[in-house]
C-alpha cells in the first residue's frame, strides 16, 4: 500500500490504512519527540496523543502536503502545549521581602473534588465495560495497572505496534460511549 492510497483509505476511516500509517511514521515521530524530549516514556505518550489526534483530524489533510510533516507539526504543537501547562502550574513570581518567592498552584483534591473523581471513576468503569473485552483489557493494564506498552506487548504476546493501535482504537470508542451519554 502506497502512502498516498493508505490516507484516501483512513479518510474512509479504514482500520488496516490506519495500521499502515502506524507503522511507517512511528519511528519518525517517536524519534523527533525523543530528540525534543530526551524521555521514553514523555516521547511515547506525546506520539501516541499525535497520531490520535492526527486519525481524528485525517479528513482534515491537505494531500498536496507531506504527512510525515504534517504529523511532525502535530507533535511538536502538543509537545508545545505540554510544556505551556507545565510552565502554568507555576502560577507567578512574587517579590516578598527582597526575596522571591513562588506561588504554587494547590492542586490536592478537597472532599468534594474527591467525591466527584470516585463517581466519575464509576461512570467510567461502567462505559469500559461497554467495549469488547480486547480492548477492555488493554485499557486495564495501560491505565489501571500503569504497564509501559513493551510489558504489555509481553503480557498479550502481541507485537507492541499491535497494542499501540488497539489502545488508540480502544480510546477513540470509548470516547464515542461516552459522547452518546
Amino acid at each position: 500500500m502506497e502512502i498516498e492510497e493508505a490516507i484516501k483509505r483512513a479518510k474512509k476511516n479504514n482500520q488496516k490504512a490506519f495500521n499502515y500509517l502506524l507503522d511507517t511514521f512511528w519511528d519518525n515521530v517517536y524519534g523527533f519527540q525523543l530528540k525534543r524530549t530526551h524521555n521514553e516514556n514523555d516521547a511515547e505518550d506525546i506520539t501516541i496523543q499525535t497520531f490520535s489526534k492526527a486519525f481524528d483530524k485525517i479528513d482534515t489533510f491537505d494531500e498536496s502536503l507531506n504527512f510525515k510533516t504534517w504529523l511532525i507539526t502535530i507533535s511538536k504543537n502538543i509537545h508545545i502545549d505540554l510544556l505551556r501547562k507545565e510552565k502554568n502550574s507555576i502560577n507567578q513570581v512574587i517579590s516578598k521581602d527582597e526575596r522571591e518567592v513562588f506561588e504554587v498552584l494547590d492542586e490536592s483534591p478537597s472532599a468534594e473534588d474527591k467525591l466527584i473523581t470516585e463517581q466519575h471513576l464509576a461512570k467510567l468503569l461502567r462505559d469500559i465495560k461497554k467495549l469488547k473485552p480486547h480492548y477492555q483489557e488493554v485499557i486495564n493494564l495501560r491505565y489501571f495497572q500503569e504497564l509501559s506498552y513493551k510489558e504489555i506487548s509481553k503480557e498479550l504476546d502481541e507485537p507492541m505496534n499491535n497494542i499501540k493501535v488497539k489502545l488508540l482504537r480502544a480510546k477513540k470508542l470509548l470516547a464515542e460511549i461516552i459522547k452518546q451519554k
